[in-house]
């Protein structure tokens, strides 16, 4: 994998690379390394690589929270959130 400089970067955050989910209730098995909840959204499930304690997790997360971590599922009972891939 090759390191992104800080304008790739950027790009990405900003949606402009094209690698973005939007997403509501489905459940989503992206490799999504942030997700945003664009409203007050409630988790169900997630997994997270390499993590502990993300059950933590299930549970309604404020509108604007941004979660960065290797999230390789996740799945809301309610809300929209964006997730951000490679």
């Amino acid at each position: 994998m090759a390191y992104k400089n800080n304008t790739q970067l950027l790009r990405e955050q900003l949606g402009k690379e094209g690698n973005v989910e939007v997403f509501t209730t489905a459940p989503q098995t992206e490799n999504f390394y942030a997700v945003h909840f664009v409203t007050e959204s409630v988790i169900s499930a997630i997994t997270i690589t390499g993590g502990n304690g993300e059950s933590a997790l299930q549970t309604t997360i404020p509108a604007g929270t941004v979660i960065f971590a290797n999230i390789t599922a996740i799945t809301l009972t309610s809300g929209v959130a964006i997730g951000y891939y490679n």
